[in-house]
């Protein structure tokens, strides 16, 4: 590999050993665990030429002959960005396994998901608790955050453990993969350029030791472009069968949060339009623990979707012009959403001696339906609690499709008056006759359920 001179930054070069003081000493408070030798230690190879740390590409240059080293200025960028990340411990999103064997080692060069990196890492021999070191296939870090101090396993099945991470960390290393492909792709450009043709000097560039010329390496990647509503009205069914969709969906923002790659192009199942493209985190944020045929357990994290950030998902569900002329949600949406929200003053409580209130709601929620919403009719939805001492299995509520449909549109012209407005009137001449074919997205076990 050339040597590359970054032109007007030797004088802001530190070396590793003092990147790594730095590093560490700058996220010492940050809520996010980092690692303490994010420069020399593996999956970091010199030959590389740069460190992923947070969302921050950190390049490693080599100046006029001496030890390779890093700015110090792009290094306090980073630890400045991941001490601003917020996180909660108990926001957590199932990363694997999802029951696919490893893919065979990539050739070098080739970037590994993190999520295959941390699978192959906990079953080779050793588990999380064993750091990669020299040649070691493990990594030792992520992006600079040591994961095993955040990661939790929780069982699975009669004899397996299912691995979790919480959300913010998610969220964080997806946009970190995009940022670290996207520079790869940007450097590979660069390479082909300067073996093709020799550049002129200008500012921005730099020459390597043999006198070709490249960009800048700490060049910033190109940056997502917000969604716009570009795929609106699209049936998913047409969309996902398109070469190079699954690239054209990478380059938008989530069109949930706002703030990582988007991963996968949502859609609803029930009248087959896409919503819009979305990161991995918030694909599975709106999944109840389980759902079979018709029937789901309602988890924690409807809070969110019904409560703190209730505007943002209902304006995402309403993307889907089924629903948003019939103003209302798909089925098992629709379903969770009145267990969660219109029988909560019939959900049981006990006393909690830890709680300022004294009481807290008892069990865990379910909620079954028979019927389709297809039939309005005769849909029942049954809500019940599950592992509640005053009655496990005990039923609060048979609500039928109709009247749960009508109490909805009554409480979101109270809760998000904007999306209320821009739904119905119930017209559906426009809307698929019968649910399109629906092309299952195998990214992950049970991650498409919506």
């Amino acid at each position: 590999m050339s040597e590359r001179v970054t032109a007007g930054r030797v004088d802001g070069l530190i070396s590793l050993g003092a990147a790594d003081a730095l590093w560490a000493g700058l996220t010492a408070g940050s809520v996010v665990p980092t690692a303490s030798a994010v420069f020399t230690s593996f999956p970091v190879h010199v030959q590389a030429g740069y460190v992923l740390l947070g969302r921050r590409v950190v390049a490693m240059v080599k100046a006029s002959g001496g030890p390779w080293g890093v700015s110090e200025m792009e290094v306090r960028r980073a630890a400045t960005e991941l001490s601003a990340v917020e996180m909660d411990r108990q926001d957590l999103v199932r990363i694997g396994p999802f029951g696919s064997a490893l893919k065979p080692e990539q050739n070098e060069g080739t970037l590994v998901p993190w999520r295959e990196r941390i699978s192959r890492d906990l079953q080779e021999a050793g588990g999380p608790g064993r750091p990669g070191q020299g040649g070691d296939a493990r990594p030792s870090h992520l992006a600079g955050i040591d994961w095993r101090r955040l990661l939790v396993q929780r069982p699975h099945g009669r004899t397996a453990r299912a691995w979790w991470l919480p959300r913010a960390v998610v969220r964080l290393l997806d946009a970190a993969a995009h940022t670290e492909t996207q520079w790869q792709h940007a450097r590979r450009a660069r390479q082909a350029n300067t073996a093709v043709t020799e550049l002129p000097d200008r500012p921005g560039r730099t020459r390597a030791a043999d006198g070709g010329q490249t960009t800048s390496p700490d060049a910033p990647a190109v940056p997502l472009r917000p969604y716009n509503g570009e795929l609106q009205g699209q049936l998913y069914s047409v969309l996902s069968r398109k070469p190079g969709m699954a690239r054209k969906v990478a380059r938008w923002q989530c069109a949930v949060c706002r703030t990582a790659p988007a991963t996968v192009l949502d859609h609803c199942h029930e009248h087959g339009y896409a919503r819009a493209p979305v990161c991995q985190s918030c694909n599975t944020q709106e999944r109840p623990d389980h759902l079979y045929s018709n029937d789901i357990r309602v988890a924690g994290h409807y809070t969110r979707l019904f409560d703190t950030q209730a505007a943002d998902w209902l304006r995402h569900w309403h993307r889907c012009p089924g629903c948003r002329a019939r103003t209302t949600l798909p089925l098992a949406h629709l379903a969770a959403w009145t267990a969660h929200v219109a029988c909560r003053p019939q959900r049981p409580t006990h006393r909690d001696a830890r709680s300022s209130r004294g009481r807290k709601p008892c069990g865990a929620l379910r909620v079954s339906w028979t019927g389709s919403h297809h039939a309005p009719h005769a849909c029942v939805l049954t809500v019940a609690v599950d592992f509640c001492p005053s009655g496990e299995h005990r039923v609060l509520a048979h609500v039928s499709y109709r009247e749960a449909a009508e109490q909805f549109r009554t409480w979101l012209a109270e809760t998000a008056p904007s999306v209320a407005a821009a739904a119905g009137p119930d017209r559906t001449d426009d809307l698929p006759a019968q649910p399109r074919p629906v092309i299952a997205d195998t990214n992950g076990d049970g991650l498409a359920l919506f």
